[in-house]
């Protein structure tokens, strides 16, 4: 999964698991890639949809998008990856962080590929 997000250009990947609190990113798109295991995710901040996702499974979360782990298996462990091989931060509810978010996720630029098939996104 690592090289195909990697030959696609999303880079600076790590591997671990998904927060158990609500999060998000204000400066990157993100993809995640379920190596092992299985849990239930979160997406879309406190009134958001609960997802049941397991190995194998990708989702690709646009800039701005809460994600939280609900429940997961022991085995559970994903690939994160970001287009570009771009930095990434992390958001909370912490004071005046919204504000700032607001200001820079409409600046993150739309990747040129999709994480897993290569296709252009402009296509």
């Amino acid at each position: 999964m690592q090289e195909v997000f990697k030959s696609n250009n999303w880079r600076n990947s790590w591997v671990n698991g998904i927060f158990p609190y609500h999060h998000y990113h204000s400066t990157v798109h993100e993809v995640l890639g379920v190596l092992s295991g299985h849990a239930t995710v979160q997406l879309g901040g406190p009134d958001g949809e609960q997802l049941e996702i397991s190995h194998g499974d990708v989702i690709v979360l646009p800039a701005g998008t809460a994600h939280k782990r609900m429940q997961q298996s022991n085995d559970f462990q994903v690939l994160g990856a970001y287009p570009d091989g771009m930095s990434f931060d992390t958001k909370t509810d912490k004071s005046g962080e919204y504000s700032q978010a607001l200001q820079q996720i409409p600046k993150v630029p739309i990747p040129q590929l999709d994480p897993v098939t290569g296709n252009s996104i402009w296509s």
